[in-house]
């Protein structure tokens, strides 16, 4: 097996790199310059930052698991999944250029939240949008970049590219 040209392993590598910095830096300062719970208006009231600690996985899905349930599904699972995706890209020869960064977002924004589960018991959010009656869960950079990972991955589906994985 080939795998990815150096070309691309270096892509690869670079944006997930980029991610999990972007998302450690900012988590970093959220921690240590916002109060917990603190509401700070950026844009109006429709672009907040506040600094909340989420122990379950998106939305809060799985904060009142048992620990040990937390830490196999939450910290084991993600590990496992992640280290075999950033595999498959690192291996993978001639993938689309917009699917190697689709695949680096997912892997990046993975490893930045399970980074903050390992190291703190849980994941700090800190960015809140609002406009009218939409609004949205409390997110972070790693949230950001996962959520953009697959929207490029659906948008490449619905544009019938082919990603056989």
């Amino acid at each position: 097996m080939r795998g990815a040209t150096y070309f691309s392993k270096f892509w690869i590598l670079a944006i997930v790199l980029l991610t999990v910095g972007c998302d450690q830096v900012s988590k970093e300062l959220t921690r240590t310059e916002v109060k917990p719970s603190a509401y700070i208006p950026i844009i109006g009231e429709h672009f907040i930052l506040t600094n909340v600690e989420n122990t379950g996985a998106m939305l809060g899905f799985g904060q009142n698991f048992p620990p040990i349930v937390k830490r196999l599904f939450l910290q084991g699972l993600s590990f496992l999944v992640l280290l075999v995706l950033l595999y498959r890209i690192l291996s993978k020869p001639n993938l689309n250029f917009l699917m190697l960064i689709a695949f680096a977002l997912v892997v990046g924004g993975g490893m930045g939240n399970l980074i903050d589960r390992i190291a703190h018991g849980s994941v700090t959010d800190f960015f809140l949008i609002k406009f009218g009656f939409l609004r949205t869960g409390i997110f972070n950079i790693a949230d950001v970049a996962v959520t953009t990972g697959v929207l490029i991955l659906i948008f490449l589906i619905v544009k019938r590219k082919e990603i056989a994985f």
